[in-house]
This record gives C-alpha cells, sequence and structure tokens, in this order.
C-alpha cells in the first residue's frame, strides 16, 4: 500500500522528514476494522511527533513509521470479533497513538473508537472532525460534567484558543448545550471564524484576558477550556468561579500554581484522547458512542464540519506543508488531505 512516513526526527523543511514509501497491506485481529482511508486531517500532534527531539530519537527509526491520527474512509475488511460495522460501511474516527497511523490507503483500527461517517459530508469534511471532537467533547461533558443535553443551559465557558481545530468544533458543541460562549482569537479574520460558529462573546488572546472578561460583565465564568497552553493559567484562576472547573489539553511544563484553585474549591482536569484506546479502558466504546452522537448532529444540521483547508491529495509533499501550516499557529479549523496519487 502507499504510506507517508516517516525514519527519522526531522524538520519540516528538511523533503526527508515524511517520505512516500510502499508498505505492506495490514490485516484486521479481533475487533479491529480494516479501513480503506479516503481523507485524513494533519493536528498538532502529529508536528510534535514528526519534530526533532534534540536526543538519541532523532536516529534514523528501526522501521518507517505512519503517522496520522484523523481519517474517513470505507471498511474493506472486518475481524471476527467485530459487532457494529461491516465491509462498506463508510466511517470516521481518530485511531491510536500507539498503533501505525492513517496516512496510508490501509488501516486498522478498534471498532470502540470508531463512528459511522455523517452522511451528508464528504470524505474531506468528515475527515475534519474526529480527533478535535472527542478531544472537546470529552473536555466538556466527561471532564468538567457540563450536560450536552441542556440542563446546563445558561451557564459559561470560556474557550482559550477557540480558532484551532479543538476549539472550533468545542464552540459548536458549547452552543448546541445551551452554553454561554466567550471565545478568544487574536485577528481579524479568527475572530469573524468563532462568531460565525455561535461564540457570542470574543475577546482577544495576546491581551489581558481578566479585564476583557469582566468588561462583558462576567466576574466569573461557569468553565474555562484551555485549548492552546498554559500561559494563560494566572487568568484561568482568577476568573474561574468557586467551585467551578478548568480543563486543558496542553502538556505543560509551566508552573501552575494552586493556592488560586483550592481557595475557591475549584476542580481542574486534563483531557487527552488517546487516553482510552492507549489503555484500553473498559469504557472505548463510549468513542464510538459520541461519535455516534455527533453524526446524527451533523446529519440534522446543528454542527457543521471544521475544514478550512485542503492541501490536494495524501503524499509526502502536501503533507509537509500541512505540517509546516500548523507549526505557524495560524491555521484555523481543520487541514485535511484527500485521496492517493
Amino acid at each position: 500500500m502507499k504510506a507517508v512516513a516517516l525514519t527519522q526526527n526531522l524538520p519540516v523543511d528538511d523533503p526527508r522528514a515524511l517520505q512516500d514509501l510502499a508498505l505492506p497491506d495490514p490485516e484486521p485481529l479481533a475487533r479491529d476494522l480494516l479501513v480503506a482511508v479516503k481523507a485524513v486531517s494533519a493536528n498538532p500532534i502529529d508536528t510534535k511527533l514528526r519534530a526533532p527531539k534534540g536526543d538519541e530519537t532523532d536516529r534514523e527509526e528501526s522501521a518507517p513509521r505512519v503517522l496520522g491520527f484523523d481519517a474517513s474512509g470505507v471498511v474493506e475488511a472486518v475481524g471476527p470479533e467485530v459487532t457494529q460495522f461491516k465491509p462498506g460501511d463508510e466511517v470516521y474516527y481518530a485511531g491510536d497513538v500507539t498503533r501505525s497511523g492513517s496516512n496510508a490507503e490501509y488501516q486498522c483500527v478498534d471498532e470502540r473508537i470508531v463512528g459511522h461517517k455523517p452522511a451528508s459530508l464528504s470524505f474531506a469534511q468528515a475527515a475534519a472532525l474526529p480527533l478535535t471532537t472527542i478531544t472537546a467533547y470529552e473536555a466538556f461533558f466527561e471532564r468538567l460534567g457540563i450536560d450536552r443535553d441542556g440542563a446546563n443551559a445558561g451557564q459559561s465557558l470560556l474557550i482559550i484558543g477557540a480558532a484551532g481545530g479543538v476549539g472550533s468544533i468545542g464552540i459548536q458543541l458549547a452552543r448546541a448545550a445551551g452554553l454561554d460562549v466567550i471565545a478568544t482569537a487574536s485577528r481579524d479574520e479568527t475572530t469573524r471564524w468563532v462568531r460565525e460558529l455561535g461564540a457570542q462573546h470574543v475577546v482577544n488572546h495576546r491581551e489581558p484576558l481578566v479585564d476583557q472578561v469582566r468588561a462583558l460583565g462576567f466576574e466569573h465564568v461557569d468553565h474555562i477550556a484551555i485549548f492552546n497552553d498554559m500561559r494563560h493559567w494566572d487568568a484561568a484562576v482568577e476568573l474561574i468561579r468557586p467551585q467551578g472547573g478548568i480543563v486543558s489539553i496542553d502538556a505543560t511544563d509551566q508552573p501552575m500554581p494552586m493556592a488560586g484553585m483550592k481557595n475557591k474549591a475549584a476542580s481542574f482536569h486534563w483531557e487527552f484522547m488517546f487516553a482510552r484506546p492507549m489503555f484500553h479502558t473498559p469504557d472505548m466504546i463510549e468513542q464510538h458512542r459520541l461519535l455516534t452522537y455527533v453524526a446524527a448532529e451533523v446529519d440534522a444540521g446543528r454542527i457543521r464540519t471544521t475544514l478550512n483547508t485542503v492541501m490536494g491529495a495524501i503524499n509526502a509533499d502536501n503533507m509537509r506543508q500541512a505540517h509546516a501550516l500548523i507549526e505557524t499557529g495560524t491555521a484555523r479549523g481543520k487541514v485535511v488531505l484527500e485521496g492517493f496519487d
């Protein structure tokens, strides 16, 4: 099969950073689906795994490594224990960081982390959704305990880094749950984008957040999601209401003073959407269920794809361009590649 793989951790402008290779077709086992991949999207985790580490990990890999953690495609074959899917089903999913990735013509993925593709979306549109959707959904409805069906309607949610992939779907999920969304964006283009997606208020994360949020009339906010990095930690602690909650996806090395959280009896949560498949948790199938829910919301017209840029076919040159765009930190929505040359 055709695949885009790395053999060494290199800067994105090095033509060897990602290469077009021919690799053996995988075979599905147990609860695996063998998926013929039609479209993929690039995510920050791809760029982090590809980039130089500055230590012995920069040596050549013992075998080519296929990245990619978002895909849509068609089920080609199923393992002997599969119960949710059959060959010919159109699917979308975010995969498993411990297994070979989606930047290949075929991929094996556990059925418990796969959803049926929204019927109203193309493969490219669907590939933009899974990783960021799972991340935002788990962050809001599982980590922070917000009710998906509206029991917390009217509560406030500050999304820091709202124009990126996770924030773009997060705004929509939060609005569907009836929350009052304050989004951060720093450019005219991204401000328009987050308003388009449903944010009622926008503040600039390159300026002091506390004063801006309070100028909107919020002394405190009920929930905070940090979807960029933890440089805003102190502001988040200042803004969170007593007994509120903060969730973050940033694996930070920055200090996180906790005295303010303790005094407010506020909670803090990490979100990592790969935790379930990585550790084969008993509730892995919840990712299948949430992708099924979101597909129905998309087909009902309540949630839209966050696709913003299609880079062309799935090949090494286009994937390096996608990585380069993501590394600028200015991408809005999702970057997708579709089809093989």
